[in-house]
This record gives structure tokens, sequence and C-alpha cells, in this order.
């Protein structure tokens, strides 16, 4: 089996993580593979070591160069010679394909529908679309045409949780019966992964964290779904609190008499990482908030929380609440913000109301005081996701599905 897998970039987060992670598994089952990316990024390596990646070029900026693009725009010229030559470059990227070979299309992400829309996919071909995205990443994303006609190609749907089924069944009309709930985690090797970061030194000494510190850890992109400014804002209200239970003497817990300190792992420089070190100094965090950019090393960082916290407005089912879990680390998350309630439960943290950053603290502040108990949720977490994602049953039904829909292709 040949599947063409389509993929929107190279960059070190959820969606492009977990379709390394399945391509390498295709390729221990023998299934032979081609990659198109609409960009690069720090993965790129690790996808080339599986198959071929074919790179999406990016639009060219001239025809000809600036000055002769005028002289051609006043012939009325220019566009058909732009035309012409974007033709030229889908030309070569379809020769590079060769679609008529392929016998599956995997499409990861709706961003990658942008890519899909330009390739011309044999009719018999089926087309599997692997759903990581709800109404805001769509909006972000996505251009309703392009994604349109992608769902409308699409053969089966697979969603990674419940909430992002119901989305793709209730705003876009995708028949129930061909939508597979499907979470891919490739848990042996996260397993792995946590216990080499555990046997590391700890990154904190280098922040100027005490030794003693109770960290409270979030993670991800830099952008306002995921919540970084709600972030900044718990890290005011948990730290203010405790300091004032701690002033007079409302709690007798040992864990409010420790250092609480705030870490995000993913942000990087730019405009929002600006406004928020200046929220964070405004606020007088300075030296208990701290923002830490992309880093292939998240779980040394990961492995020493002690609460997790996903802020995120909106998050289909994400990477890092599966590394949290695996870590032993409760997480304390929204309702309505997307999959990870099916997961954390009452037994792997807390589900709060959505955006309700004062019952948000005062779990948190009920976590850091209360050893026993995070020990207990976060051990439950971890034990849930080793139960509910085997990485071999994951694989196995990717497998049988894709048999499946290629055998309904020849004897259709």
């Amino acid at each position: 089996m040949t599947i063409l897998l389509i993929g929107h970039d190279a960059n070190r987060a959820g969606a492009p993580l977990v379709l390394l992670n399945l391509m390498r598994l295709l390729k221990a089952e023998g299934v032979q593979m081609r990659l198109v990316l609409g960009e690069g990024g720090p993965l790129l390596a690790d996808f080339q070591a599986i198959c071929p990646v074919t790179i999406w070029p990016a639009p060219e900026p001239y025809v000809m160069g600036a000055l002769a693009d005028k002289v051609l725009g006043k012939l009325g010229l220019w566009q058909q010679l732009h035309e012409r030559q974007t033709q030229a470059q889908q030309h070569d990227i379809l020769a590079q394909l060769d679609l008529k070979s392929v016998d599956l299309v995997l499409v990861n992400t709706v961003a990658a529908s942008h890519w899909f829309s330009q390739l011309t996919i044999p009719d018999n071909t089926p087309v599997v679309t692997f759903v990581h995205e709800l109404a805001m990443s769509v909006r972000i994303y996505s251009r309703p045409d392009e994604l349109a006609h992608l769902l409308n190609r699409t053969t089966h749907l697979l969603a990674v949780s419940k909430a992002t089924a119901r989305y793709y069944e209730l705003e876009h009309g995708f028949d129930p019966a061909r939508i597979t709930l499907y979470t891919l985690i490739d848990t042996p090797s996260l397993e792995r992964n946590v216990k080499q970061a555990r046997d590391q030194p700890s990154v904190y000494a280098s922040l100027g964290l005490p030794a003693n510190a109770l960290v409270v850890g979030g993670c991800g992109n830099a952008e306002w779904r995921k919540g970084n400014d709600l972030f900044i804002a718990l890290a005011r209200q948990v730290i203010g609190q405790a300091s004032v239970e701690v002033s007079v003497g409302a709690h007798n817990e040992p864990g409010l008499n420790q250092p609480i300190h705030f870490v995000w792992v993913g942000m990087p420089p730019g405009s929002l990482h600006d406004d928020l070190v200046l929220d964070i100094h405004k606020a007088g965090l300075t030296n208990q908030v701290h923002l830490i950019p992309p880093t292939p090393e998240v779980l040394r960082y990961m492995s020493r929380f002690d609460v997790f916290v996903l802020c995120s407005r909106e998050d289909p089912y994400p990477l890092v609440v599966f590394e949290a879990g695996l870590c032993g680390i409760p997480v304390v998350c929204f309702e309505g913000a997307g999959g990870s309630p099916e997961l954390v439960e009452a037994d792997g943290g807390f589900v709060v109301p959505y955006l309700d950053l004062a019952t948000m603290s005062n779990r948190v502040l009920e976590l850091l005081s209360q050893p026993e108990l995070r020990h207990k949720l976060g051990n439950r977490l971890g034990h849930k996701i080793l139960e509910r994602h085997p990485a071999r049953q994951s694989v196995d039904t990717l497998v049988y599905l894709f048999n499946k829909l290629t055998s309904n292709q020849l004897t259709s």
C-alpha cells in the first residue's frame, strides 16, 4: 500500500508530532509513504528519515522582477504569466507525487486543506482526513471553500475526541457513520522519554527556582487560543491568594508555605511574549513566572511540574495532557474547551467552568496544598491514558481502516 500524506508544516507542535509518530508506526507495518508539507520546520529531518518529503513552494514574489512586473501589468500580461508560472510549479509537484500510483490519501489537520485543494486526486482514491481542530482553529487555519472541498471529498474522518466529532457532525454536516474516534499516542516512547527526562538534572536551578518550589506548568504555542494570557492571570490569582492565606494563617498545609512558581514552555520571542512579560512585570511576578521558548526538552520541565493547567480556550485533545498524565501530574482544564475533560474527568484532576479563573485558582491551590491528592489524581490520569490509548491498538485500527477503504476502492 502506498499512502500520500499531507501536512501543514514540520513544527514541533501537537498535530505534526502525532503525524510523525503515526508515520513511524506505519513504516514499521511496511506501508510506503510520500509526504507533502506546506512548510518546513524543526521536524523536517525526522520526516525525511521516514519517506520522501515534498515542501510546497512558496508563491514567487515576482514573475520576472519588480520593474519588469510593472511593465507586464501595464501591458495586461502579468496575470497570464503569473498563472502560467503557478501551473508550471503545480505540474512539477504532481510529477513528483505520481498521484495515480497512490492507494490512499491521509490529510492531517484542516490547515492542510489549502494544499489538498490544489492536488488533482483521482476520484476513486479514498481520502482520510485527520481533524485536530474545533471552531476557532478552523476559522484561523482554513478557508471555508477549501475546507468544504476537503470534507466533501473525504471518505472517512478521524476525530481526536468526542467533542471534535460532534463539531464536524453538527457544524459541517459530516455523516457520523463515517467518523471514527482516533487518538494516536506512542505511549511506550513517551514513557521512555519521561524516564529519561527524570534521570537528568533539574533545569529549574538555572531559572533561579528554589529546590522546594511548587511548580504550576503550562505548555503550548504562543497564541490567544492557547490562553497564554489566562496563564498569567491565573498565576497572579494563585500566588496572591496563597500569600494572603499564609499571612492570615488560613491554612496549615505545608504546601502553601513553599514558594509557588509558574512555568510556561513554548513561548518564542515576539510581540505576544513582550506583552506577557509586561503583564508579568506590572503584576510583580517577574521572579515567579517564567516563559520558556520552544524546546525539544519539554519533558525536562514538565516531568517536574506539580500541577499542569490547560488554559486553552480551545484544544481538541492536546498531546500535552497525555505527556502530563504519563508524568503522573494532575491536570486542571476548562469545560467546553475541547476533548480534555473526556480524559481528565473527576479522577485525573479537575474540570472547571469555562474561563472561571477563580475556581481554577482554588483547584490549583487545593492540589498544591495536598501532595497525596495530586499524586493520586496524577497517577490515575497516567493509568487511564495507558488503558484507553495503547499504541498497538491505535495503529492496528488505522491499518484495518486503510485496508478496508482500499479494498472497497478495488471492488467498486
